[in-house]
């Protein structure tokens, strides 16, 4: 190989990233020594774990990247590039594959540092800085208090909470907002069925059913006993605010007990009332951005991407529902927040150009405005779908739910599959405490983990810190793991996908069992516990803390015992 080669610098551990940086390193080392164009090698490299455990512990399909741009054949640039890397402290062999790829084989004390890392990092390993300085505010449920939380509302309500909590993990100022119209229809016919169902009267054809209106519609009368006295007017406004009031306070509580809070509660009829919709209203007209046809008032949405004008003024002078919109939309920006996510349902597709739309309007890039839309979800029991709530009437609530599965297997199962696609939550395998329900299998893990622990502190065994001898593939399977949360986070993160956490955590769990069935822990009877012993032991440690973390970052508990 012509030319001198530039050392490359150990590689102390031997995580996802940090091997790609070493095979990035080397292959602008190869460029160099053969007089190759540098500028063809890409500023990130690819580096995955083989589905074959034998064909290395990571590769990397880089030289079938490079190969035409640099006018080499793939397998050649491959073995200059398994020659670096097989050079490299912390890499125990690199060899060509197939066309062109490079699998490689990590030497076990630099694979095992990460162990260490995992241990001294504990609760923050896996956080990152990708997010720093981003100020986010994340809306989601957002659902009007007409009743109970249903299951789709239910479904933001665990994703958008993961969500706020891996987004604030890379570093990100995350802000949960819940947005809620208080002035529109909706409420009117839920107020209407108050009132009828509080003079024994039959629910109005457009009203509400179920038995929480007869149940709200009684607390009003105990509060406000001379409340049918007033006149139709005083007596509807009545019901407005205490019903609304009412309702939103179960709203509340039902969150509360999935574990998802809020930090802002904000309602339509407060931006009406401040002047907000007004403002932006006006703002929109001196920009130019609005123009008049037909007597009502128009924003040139299609000119800013999409498929067509809105109304913003009705003919009639009231404003269309987009004018709250638009004044929520400043609203925030004036709050400080540079990214704003929207997380809506399954018939909220208009509002992705819609809002991006008002983003461009007002002179900021569109890409301030997200728009995530989740589909529907549905339960099923003894195969078929269930339909009607006890309570609501119509439709499965929050509370049906948690009472069939529990909190952490119904956060759980919403959250493990993308929202994109309609949701199927079969009730028997969620209910059931056996590795067929998904959340018991990876909070089984963690309490064998902790189980194990406690025995080990009966042994007088403490964590040790020979990681190079760990050398057998179910440990270097674990470790591997262990390597990717980070990746994974940051996936997550940038994705706005919280179901890749889940599926990791049940792939670490996974890998752990696997280790466990293989790898004996502790010693047996007798036996003097020795450094192999202390070793896997910190192995275990280290498993357990992701375990932890990642369970922490999905709103679940991690328990001790089961």
């Amino acid at each position: 190989m012509p030319g001198r080669r530039t050392p490359i610098t150990r590689l102390r551990q031997v995580t996802p990233a940090a091997l790609a940086d070493l095979v990035h390193a080397v292959a602008l080392d190869v460029l160099r020594s053969h007089d190759l164009d540098t500028e063809v090698l890409p500023a990130e490299v690819t580096v995955e774990r083989p589905r074959n455990p034998e064909h290395g512990d990571y590769a990397t399909n880089l030289a079938l990247q490079l190969a035409k741009a640099a006018g080499i054949p793939p397998r050649d640039l491959a073995g200059w590039l398994a020659e670096g890397l097989a050079g490299s402290p912390g890499i125990d062999a690199a060899e060509v594959a197939g066309p062109g790829f490079v699998n490689v084989r990590l030497a076990a004390d630099a694979q095992g540092a990460i162990v260490g890392d995992v241990l001294t990092a504990g609760e923050s390993y896996g956080a990152g800085a990708e997010m720093a300085g981003r100020s986010v505010n994340l809306e989601f449920v957002s659902a009007n208090p007409t009743g109970p939380i249903h299951l789709g509302h239910t479904r933001w309500a665990a994703v958008g909470d993961a969500l706020g909590r891996i987004l604030a993990a890379q570093g990100a100022k995350v802000t949960r907002e819940y947005y809620f119209n208080d002035a529109g229809a909706q409420i009117d016919r839920f107020v209407a069925s108050l009132v009828a169902a509080a003079q024994g009267e039959p629910t109005p054809p457009d009203g509400y059913g179920g038995a929480y209106i007869g149940d709200v519609a009684a607390t009003v009368l105990q509060q406000e006993p001379d409340v049918l006295t007033l006149p139709p007017d005083e007596r509807d406004e009545t019901f407005r605010r205490t019903g609304v009031g009412l309702m939103f306070d179960e709203i509340k509580r039902s969150l509360h007990a999935f574990r998802t809070d809020f930090d802002v509660f904000l309602h339509e009829r407060e931006l009406h009332d401040s002047g907000a919709v007004d403002a932006a209203i006006s703002r929109l007209r001196d920009s130019g951005h609005l123009y008049e046809r037909d007597g009502a008032w128009w924003l040139r949405s299609s000119e800013l991407g999409d498929d067509k004008d809105r109304v913003v003024i009705k003919s009639d002078g009231s404003p269309a529902y987009i004018a709250a919109d638009l004044g929520y939309y400043l609203n925030k920006r004036a709050r400080g927040f540079d990214l704003l996510i929207y997380m809506l349902g399954s018939d909220h597709h208009g509002y992705i150009t819609r809002l991006r739309a008002a983003a461009a309007a007002f002179g900021d890039d569109p890409n301030t405005v997200e728009v995530l839309i989740g589909q529907l979800v549905n339960l099923v029991r003894n195969g078929e779908p269930l339909k009607m709530s006890k309570r609501a009437g119509t439709v499965i609530t929050l509370d049906d739910l948690v009472e069939a599965v529990g909190v952490d297997a119904g956060r759980y199962a919403m959250i493990r599959s993308t929202v994109d696609a309609t949701l199927d939550i079969d009730l028997d395998v969620w209910s059931r405490r056996t590795n067929d329900n998904p959340v018991f299998y990876v909070q089984y893990a963690h309490a064998r983990l902790a189980s194990l622990r406690r025995n080990a502190a009966d042994l007088g065994i403490e964590p040790g810190t020979d990681y190079g001898l760990l050398t057998h593939p179910r440990e270097g399977e674990l470790i591997r793991t262990l390597g990717e949360f980070g990746r994974v986070l940051r996936s997550a993160a940038e994705l706005r996908e919280p179901h890749r956490v889940a599926r990791y955590l049940e792939g670490l769990a996974g890998a752990y069992h696997r280790f466990y069935d293989s790898c004996r822990v502790l010693p047996i009877g007798d036996g003097q516990p020795g450094p192999l012993h202390a070793a896997r032991l910190a192995l275990c440690s280290a498993t357990q803390q992701v375990l932890a973390n990642g369970l922490g970052l999905l709103g679940i508990d991690a328990p001790e015992r089961m």
